[in-house]
Parts: structure tokens; sequence; C-alpha cells
């Protein structure tokens, strides 16, 4: 009996090994075959961890789709346009890096060779390069009728390079360049065959003059506050966002009799160069609600945003676009605040490759949106000398003691004069805990106040003071975690947590 139990339940094992041995090749079949009829993700040709969108995205708008064979259609324009960039793309990555990895994926045999020999000459000189486009502007000439041959004009390329040697920057240069390019579909994907170089197209369209002045003089009577909500201090728009407060706030600003706000956008924080739909949905009721005070908003862009990489230009480009169209006509908008305080970031991060992006930041504002001033908030007045040619006003801040500031501000005037000057910060805190030494007061706040509106009324300077609250929580972000850093912080409003008038108040309310 248990040698026919053995034999049987040897019979069964063997069954189950064959069925499960034939079950993993049949699912091994399967999967090469799935593969062999999927073609390879473009992501992961290019390794990326995210969608060609999210890493370049110069601006691209083709100007003549007419063809005299086949009509171009819109899934092929589309794939053809995806491949055309990721063809950039990967020939930006391949200088950055001296490697040939990714170039047969968006190049022909033919169209490589080049590509390879300035590589293998790169290598050999040590030299690499960081490079960009910001604006392509494609023209279709030929669309073959099966579909497999595209040739077009890419027209006046705005390009940008570094050029290294080693870790050395030697040069730092922007042309502009338009191309011949042809282009072949091969496995499913369109790959470069030919781009040369061709003469530029003279731009003939017709310049939109900017049209900013009526927004400077409102500038040159500004008097106004650097605004958070009081419980959502550095997340205006975030999830606490509640335009019933925020319309208390501003008629509390507006019995103050001032008539101007700035307001500060993150990158992060609008959905990056994808920039969320919702967000924009309630900064325009914070505009609404502005209006509705006769309110006037300056718009800061870039809050805590640090990369000024030149690979990230197109992405900060497409970020402030879409805000820029989406809000550049309302009528509480007073102006652009590229930046907030780039000055601090010139030793981490390189004053050049700050000033480089701030520069192409204020170009590309400046063609989207004709009717607003553009500034930067320099964190002080010496810093607010960079760029003073480029902006249409100057703004700076100022946290030092009020008597040196008539000079400060003195200086900048008069090297400055033909611009209008904003004082875009100041304030004092009324901390007075252990970690100021327990010499900060309402009082002495209010002091501070007193002095310094004496100062600004007397020279007619435009100012934005900080700020309305009083803050009970300050993120780390702002300030550190170091406590006589950020205690400080918490104390900086002309109205308490609370809700209470501080001393203060009364020196900042206009005298009606």
């Amino acid at each position: 009996m248990a040698i026919q139990l053995n034999k049987t339940l040897y019979r069964t094992v063997l069954i189950v090994t064959f069925l499960a041995i034939n079950g993993l090749i049949l699912y091994g079949i399967g999967a090469a075959w799935s593969f062999m009829n999927t073609g390879a993700d473009k992501t992961s040709m290019l390794h990326l961890e995210v969608p060609m969108d999210d890493v370049y995205k110069p601006n691209l708008e083709w100007s003549d789709l007419d063809n005299p064979g086949r009509p171009m259609e819109e899934q092929a324009l589309g794939e053809i346009t995806n491949d055309y960039m990721n063809a950039w793309h990967v020939r930006n990555i391949a200088f950055k890096k001296n490697d040939r990895y990714g170039i047969e994926d968006f190049y022909t045999d033919s169209a490589r060779v080049r590509l390879y020999d300035n590589i293998d000459l790169n290598k050999k000189n040590n030299h690499w390069y960081k490079r960009t486009t910001l604006n392509h502007n494609p023209a279709l000439d030929f669309y073959t009728a099966d579909g497999t041959m595209v040739v077009f004009k890419d027209y006046n390329v705005e390009e940008y390079q570094e050029t290294y040697e080693g870790e050395t920057l030697i040069l730092k240069e922007k042309d502009t360049t338009s191309y011949q390019v042809m282009m072949l579909l091969e496995d499913g994907f369109w790959r470069i065959r030919h781009l040369k170089e061709i003469p530029n197209l003279l731009d003939t369209t017709k310049v939109v003059e900017r049209n900013i002045a009526t927004k400077l003089e409102k500038i040159k009577n500004q008097k106004g506050i650097n605004y958070y909500p009081k419980d959502s201090p550095w997340d205006t728009f975030g999830k606490r966002f509640n335009d019933t407060i925020i319309n208390q706030d501003f008629q509390i600003i507006q019995d103050m009799g001032l008539n101007t706000i700035r307001v500060f956008i993150q990158y992060e924080d609008f959905g990056k160069n994808r920039v969320d739909t919702k967000k924009l949905t309630l900064l325009n009721k914070l505009l609404d609600k502005a209006k509705d005070h006769e309110l006037d908003v300056l718009i800061t862009l870039f809050d805590f945003y640090g990369d000024y990489d030149i690979s990230n230009w197109t992405l900060t480009h497409r970020h402030a676009e879409a805000i820029v169209n989406a809000v550049k006509d309302h009528p509480a908008l007073l102006g652009w605040d590229i930046k907030n305080e780039p000055d601090l970031d010139f030793e981490s991060r390189g004053k050049s490759n700050v000033i480089q992006w701030l520069n192409q930041m204020m170009l590309e504002i400046k063609k989207w949106d004709k009717k607003n001033p553009i500034t930067i908030g320099w964190s002080n007045p010496e810093a607010a000398l960079h760029l003073s040619n480029e902006v249409d006003f100057i703004s700076f801040h100022y946290y030092k003691k009020p008597e040196y500031f008539l000079e400060s501000y003195k200086i900048l005037r008069y090297l400055t004069p033909n611009k209008p000057i904003v004082l875009q910060e100041y304030g004092d805190s009324s901390y007075g805990g252990m970690w100021s030494l327990f010499l900060g007061s309402d009082e002495k706040q209010a002091a501070y106040y007193k002095e310094m509106q004496g100062y600004l009324e007397k020279e007619n300077i435009p100012f934005l003071f900080w700020t309305l609250y009083d803050f009970e929580k300050v993120p780390s972000s702002v300030a550190g975690s170091l406590p006589w850093k950020t205690k400080k912080q918490h104390f900086f409003g002309c109205i308490d947590s609370l809700g209470n008038k501080k001393p203060a108040y009364y020196e900042l309310a206009i005298k009606k």
C-alpha cells in the first residue's frame, strides 16, 4: 500500500513540475512577443525618469504647414515635433557629457558621423558644453506622399551655450541660427538625416511697443504692503486659501489708506513647468478681491527657486509664460517682480549664472506682456545696481538701522537717475524675548516706522512694508531652525496674531 502511495505521489510531482515548466516557457514566449511588438519607450531611450516636457521645453511654433502633396496630419506633426525636440535634447546631452549614448535613436547613420567626430574632438581638447535652445520657428517645405520623409526650415533658433575646458568656464555666447532639416521615419521614430545651417530669415514682424507708462506712474505713488494671510504665511495659494479671509484682509489694508500689495508665487507650488490651472484660478480670485478694494498687485515670481542652470531655462520659461498669459490683462495687476532677493544666490549658484537667468527671463516676459512693468527685488540698495538698465523700475530691500537709510537711497538714486525706485521691503520685529536680548518691543517697532515713514514721505519714495500680521508659524525654509533667527520672523506685523492692532499700525496707516 505504501509503495502504491509513493508511486502516485511521484507521478503527481512529475505532472505538476511539467505543467509549471511549460507554463513558464509560455509566459516567457508571450513576454518576448509583447516586447518585440512594442516600440521602445522614448523616455527610457533618453534615459530619463521623467517625460521630455519636464526636462526640455523650448517654445516652438510652426509658421507654415502647406504641402503640395499629402496634407500634414495632426498626429504626424505631433510625432515629428516631439522627435525633433528629442533630437536637440540628445544632442545637448551628448555635448555636455561627451557621450554618444542616445544619438543613434534620433539621428540616421550619416547624420551621426559629424556628431561623433565633434564628441571625439571635444574629448581630445578636454572641452564640454552646456547648451539649450529657447525658441524654434519651423516651416514645412515638403512631406512625402508615403509619410516617411519630411523637410522643413527652422528659422531663427535662439541658442545659448557655455563652453568649458575641464571645470573652467571659458566662454558664454548667445546666438540665433537657422537650419534646413530633413527627417526620416525609421522603426516608428523620426530621425534627423540632415541638419544644415542656412541664412537667418529677416524678421518682418511688426514689433508691438510696450505701453507701461501708466503703470509706472502708479508705481511712483505706491504705498503698500508685502502680503501673506495670517494663518498661511509663505503659502498664500495653498490648501488653506480662503477668499473670505483675503477679502477681510484687503479691507483692512484699504482702510489703512494703502494702495498696493505684493504677493509671492512659488515655482514648485504652482506646478513647475506644468502650471496648475487650479492655482491660476486662486490667483485670479486674489486679483479680483484686490480690484474690489482698489488695490494694485505686484506679483513676485520664482519665490524659493534657486536653479539657474541653462539646462532648465526652458522649463522656467514655460512656467512664467503660463502665469503671465493667464493674468497679464487683469486690471489689478501692477507689474512683475522676477525674483525675490536673487543676489543671495550669487555665492552658492554663481553670480553670472543668476544674472544671465534673470536677464533672459525679463526678455521673455517682455515678449509676452506689453503692458506691465518688470522689476527685481534685490536684498539691498547696493545689489539693486545690477541690471538697472534692463528693469523698468528698481526695487530694493532695507533692514538696517533707519538713520543710514537716506544715504543709501540717495546713492542709488544718483547712480540710477532715470528709473523709479521702490523700497520693496523694510520692517522691524517687535520680538522682545531672550533671543533678541530683550531689546525688541511694540513701542520700538512703532518708533522704527515713525522714523522710516518720515524719510519716505519727505523724499516721496514708494514703499511696501513687511508685513500685515504677526505669524504663529514660520516655515523653517524661510529662516532656518536657529531660534535667534526664527523668533524675530514671527513679529514683523503691524497687527498681532490675535488680530489686535499694534502701535506700529498707527504709524503705517495713511492719515486722511
